[in-house]
Order: C-alpha cells, then structure tokens, then sequence
C-alpha cells in the first residue's frame, strides 16, 4: 500500500491530519524550512551512483523536514574548554550572526527563530541532515516534547578537529526534524529468536542469501555490468521467492510548510 492509499485512508476514516505547526519568533536570521532532499552529494559521486540505489538510505534521506541557514558561519576550535576557545566568524548574513558557543567545548548552537508545536503525545526529533557528512564538526540530537512547552530549543554542533576551519554556506541545512510519537519505542517488547525456530523466515531468508552471494560474486568480475547486476528486489517491495510487501514506499512526499495567514481558519 503506497502512501497515497495511506493519506485516502487516513482522510475516509475523518481522523483529522496531524499539524506541525512552526511559529515564527523573530524575522532574524530568516531560516527557510523546506522538504528534506533526497540527493546527497557522495551518493551521487559513488561509482556508476550506486549509493543512490541503496532505498534504505534514500528513504531516510527524504524523512523529514530541513531548517537551512541564512548565514556563511566559519568556526574553528584550538581543542580548549572555553567559550573563548571556538572563534565564531560571520562570512555572509545580517546581523546579528545565528550561531554562537555557549558552553566551551567546542560545541556551537544554532538559535533557530521557531516555536515548533505538535499534536498532544507527539514530540519532534532534532538532529542532523540524514546521511548528510561533515568534516570536522558533527551534529548532536535532541528530542524535544514540543506538543507542550512554551521554550524554544536550538541546534548544537560539536567540533571534532582541532584548528581546522569549518564552513557552513548560507542556506545549508544545519538541522533536521520530523515528529515522533511519545512513549511509541518504550511499547515494543524486543527479543531474539533463531531463526531456525520459524521454518517459513528461514527458508526466504535462505532464497535471499543464496542469491546474494551470487551477486556479490557477478560483482567482482571485472567487465560486471552494475546496472544489469543491480538487485530490485527490496527497491521493488518484493523478495527473490515472489513474495510481495503489503505496503512499500520507494519514495517519500511531505508536504512543504506554508505560510498561513492570520485570517485564515486555525488548524484542527
């Protein structure tokens, strides 16, 4: 079932859509917040692009929502503890400059000008882009309750390198966020089981290991076609025995946040 089936379910069964809703604090720094981008650009410098096949990765690439600098930032960390020791340079962007250090470190915090707020139970996951690579400096989560409180957060960077300039260009995203129900992950009972002991996910996993190693063999010689070799079957939602997935995604369609104006009927 695509998404598409999903929404029409959704919309029949009269349970009203979810809204994510971003309340504009300040005008400063005018950050945009678009649809996460599924290109990446080492996917697609991969040989023959192959790491675009990879549905998994392109999936989590798209799941969410970026919040893109205004501003060129330059940071660089002499490896100290002090606030002193993150030099924090404005390149391109009004005043006053996003991104500042408030706890030493290394650590750099983006002031986003957004109150995000969520349906009841819902918090929002703020982290990185997906699959979205840094040099010298990496993005640290967070995990707001933003169906309630009334604070703004921000976005923390930690530098990794010493003494090693890092650039972020205007409009690059410099956060991600998409939501998450509360309590969901504390439901699930994990367990682990041989797989031995269910004869029908033995044998299909059976089937797809058998045919991928001979894949990865194809693979090795030398004049391989990658295109022809390429297996289809999870980009396909289905397995090397037939068997189809109920419900498969290939890609992902948020819709873009838009302006509403103050005239306009509150959302549900």
């Amino acid at each position: 079932m695509g998404q598409g089936k999903v929404s029409e379910l959704i919309e029949d069964s009269g349970v009203p859509e979810p809204r994510l809703i971003a309340y504009r604090t300040s005008p400063i720094p005018p950050m945009r917040l678009v649809t996460a981008a599924s290109a990446r650009a080492w996917m697609t410098a991969t040989r023959a692009r192959f790491a675009n096949r990879c549905l998994p990765l392109l999936i989590a690439n798209q799941a969410g929502w970026f919040v893109c600098t205004s501003h060129s930032m330059r940071v660089t960390w002499n490896g100290g503890e002090e606030i002193s020791d993150l030099k924090v340079e404005r390149l391109a962007g009004p005043d006053p400059a996003p991104a500042l250090t408030h706890f030493g470190h290394g650590i750099l915090t983006w002031q986003l000008p957004f109150l995000f707020r969520t349906p009841p139970g819902y918090n929002l996951v703020v982290r990185g882009p997906s699959n979205w690579p840094k040099d010298g400096v990496y993005p640290l989560d967070g995990i707001v309750e933003t169906d309630w409180t009334p604070a703004t957060f921000t976005m923390n960077w930690i530098v990794t390198r010493k003494n090693f300039p890092v650039t972020f260009e205007v409009d690059e995203p410099i956060c991600m966020i998409y939501p998450q129900r509360r309590s969901e992950l504390e439901r699930f009972v994990p367990e682990i089981r041989e797989i031995q002991t269910d004869a029908e996910e033995a044998a299909r996993y059976q089937r797809w290991s058998e045919s991928r190693a001979t894949f990865l063999v194809d693979l090795k010689e030398p004049n391989a076609n990658l295109k022809e070799l390429w297996q289809r079957h999870y980009f396909l939602g289905s397995s090397p025995d037939g068997h189809q997935a109920p419900e498969h995604q290939t890609k992902l369609k948020l819709r873009e946040f838009h302006e509403r104006a103050g005239d306009e009927p509150s959302a549900p």
